[in-house]
This record gives structure tokens, C-alpha cells and sequence, in this order.
């Protein structure tokens, strides 16, 4: 649990209380590999923050899978749309690996509302992640295919690591083939 508290620290540092009341919201939950933690067409109930492993994200568009992002460790996870507004989600969540997440209940996270501290978390981490989905969004759009995948090994390599090679391959947006043929020129 003291990895989460550090990172909302990054964001917001917290008194005792607010830790307090964190750290007995959150609950340590573990899935095996290939277990879906959000399933599309289902509401949303919790946000995840991953202690160990790795999770998917990813739509089905014309009957195909496409992954739209991998989440490593130390990094929270959820569907906003579905969470924030407790409608049906749009996407899926699935773990690459047996993963490790500490979660929070829609319920718990409306309580943990009553801090300010932890108000000001959510904000400065809402518009953290806003902005650099954004930003990123825009500039990875712009890259050609292997630019992407050297961008991915440079900065997220848990993602490379962790994940199977027909999901980065989608996530770039090509074939398991192309992928190949990337990975061996840049070898």
C-alpha cells in the first residue's frame, strides 16, 4: 500500500487522516492472467491502481479487438465514462499477466470525496492524466508504426516486457508481421 500512498503524495501531500481513511478504502485484490477486470457493455464499480502486472484496455471496432492502451505498474486504471458516470462501459479491461491492484469502490471513492486532501488529489491526478492523454493521443497519432514502437521501448518498456506481440502490434497499428519485420530492423 505504501507505493499508492507515494504516488498520491507526488500529487497531493496527505495528513494522517486522509492516509488513513486511504488506506482503509482501498483493498488489495489479485487476477490471473487473462481475467477481465472491466467488461464492456458492464458498469464500472471500482478504479484499480496496479501494484504488480499488467492490464489491457481495448474496444472492439468492426468485430476486432483493438487495444487502445497497456497499463503497467503503479499506474491507476478504469473507465472513466463507465466509473465516473455509472453507465455501461464501452471498452474492456483484461489483465496480460497475474496482476495485483489495490481497488477502490465507487461507494468508497464518494466518501474519500469528504476530504479535501484527497479532493485535491483527484483534481491535480484528473488533470495530470487528461492532459498527457491528450497530448499523447496527438503526437502518436502523427507517428509512423515503428516511430511507435521505438517510442514505446524508449518510454513505457514494461509495455514490451509485458505484453503479447499481436496486442503491441495492434496498439501501434499494424499486423503481427509488420511488428516482426520493425522489430528485426531496429535489432
Amino acid at each position: 500500500m505504501e507505493e499508492l500512498i507515494r504516488i498520491i503524495n507526488s500529487f497531493q501531500e496527505l495528513d494522517l487522516e486522509t492516509e488513513r481513511a486511504i488506506k482503509g478504502s482501498f483493498v488489495e485484490e489479485t487476477f490471473k492472467k487473462d481475467e477481465f477486470i472491466i467488461e464492456e457493455g458492464k458498469i464500472c464499480r471500482k478504479i484499480y491502481f496496479i501494484k504488480s502486472g499488467a492490464v489491457r484496455r481495448f474496444c472492439i471496432e468492426d468485430g476486432i479487438e483493438v487495444t487502445k492502451w497497456i497499463y503497467t505498474n503503479h499506474q491507476f486504471v478504469t473507465s472513466m465514462s463507465s466509473f465516473f458516470e455509472q453507465k455501461p462501459s464501452f471498452e474492456s479491461f483484461q489483465t496480460c499477466e497475474e496482476t495485483t491492484v489495490y481497488s477502490l469502490s465507487y461507494s468508497d471513492e464518494q466518501a474519500l470525496l469528504e476530504y479535501p486532501l484527497f479532493i485535491k488529489f483527484h483534481i491535480k491526478q484528473l488533470r495530470y492524466y487528461l492532459s498527457h492523454i491528450n497530448e499523447f493521443n496527438h503526437v502518436f497519432r502523427l507517428m509512423t508504426a515503428e516511430k511507435k514502437y521505438l517510442f514505446l521501448l524508449e518510454s513505457f518498456p514494461q509495455i514490451i516486457k509485458k505484453t503479447k506481440l499481436k496486442h503491441i502490434a495492434s496498439l501501434i497499428g499494424v499486423s503481427q508481421e509488420t511488428l516482426s519485420r520493425i522489430r528485426a530492423s531496429i535489432i
